[in-house]
């Protein structure tokens, strides 16, 4: 196997020994899915190191730091809605909307994660119900997954009544929609106002630190660079004899000019040529 690195390509001998593989933005060794379910779940160095590598890759990214911190809100406000499976969609496009940094936003759904999710969803539950005057029972958090398997199994029935003669069941949608889904949105949207205005505003002085102390690097870096290269010499320039007023040559120019003139005389002297 043959690997190279030049101006950011990467590529390999192809298996085939045909020609060379592209490979840019590619694993060498693919992951199963039962690894990748793993480390969706648990990544390898753990959420610490995760959300690490989040916070330099949020403070590098080339954009106003209000541009990073608005996408940063999305992305935080997407993660306390009930919209699993299209999150990171969902916070692209209203990222773009609201002219926020679309990677900022995707960045920030991590805050929506298997540890976080039964916390936030019990908690917007309850909110949600308290917001429509609903009671909350304490036995709904017992039955949630009754509730889900049942919505499931409706919409697998009304799929295939779609070919069928059998007639479409609602029961366990309704109930899944009345006593979960709304009242998750509804509290999901109220918390993640909240939790997304507190991320807004813990990012925007970081990001802009981080970028003006980058800035004040890279001019120090550049000032230590000029330093080091050879200084050149300054010619000082003369006016021209011939020239209008105010024309100034440099002097070796002076200099070529009477090498000609006395060439001139020299030719002209009796006796020579």
């Amino acid at each position: 196997m043959l690997r190279r690195w030049n101006a950011g390509e990467i590529w390999r001998a192809s298996p085939d020994g045909g020609g060379r593989e592209d490979v840019v933005f590619k694993r060498r060794n693919k992951r199963s899915w039962q690894a990748v379910l793993r480390d969706s779940l648990w990544p390898r160095g753990g959420w610490g190191r995760a959300f690490t590598y989040i916070r330099h890759r949020l403070n590098r990214l080339p954009d106003p730091p209000h541009r990073i911190a608005r996408g940063i809100f999305i992305g935080i406000f997407v993660s306390f809605t009930p919209l699993f499976g299209i999150h990171l969609i969902v916070a692209a496009v209203l990222a773009k909307l609201f002219r926020g940094n679309v990677l900022a936003s995707l960045f920030a759904t991590v805050i929506g994660n298997p540890l976080t999710f039964p916390l936030i969803a019990l908690s917007a539950i309850k909110l949600g119900h308290w917001m429509t005057w609903e009671s909350y029972d304490a036995s709904h958090a017992e039955g949630l997954l009754d509730i889900f398997a049942q919505a499931f199994v409706d919409t697998r029935h009304n799929l295939i009544a779609i070919f069928t003669s059998a007639p479409t069941q609602w029961s366990g949608m309704s109930e899944f929609f009345y006593d979960i889904f709304l009242p998750y949105l509804l509290g999901g949207v109220v918390m993640g106002t909240v939790a997304g205005a507190i991320g807004y505003y813990i990012a925007l002085p970081l990001v802009t630190a981080y970028q003006k102390a980058r800035k004040l690097r890279l001019k120090a870096r550049l000032a230590k660079l000029k330093a080091k290269l050879p200084q050149r010499k300054t010619v000082e320039a003369e006016p021209v004899e011939c020239a209008p007023e105010g024309a100034l040559v440099a002097p070796q120019k002076i200099q070529s000019n009477e090498a000609v003139e006395n060439n001139d005389k020299t030719d002209h002297e009796p006796g020579r040529g």
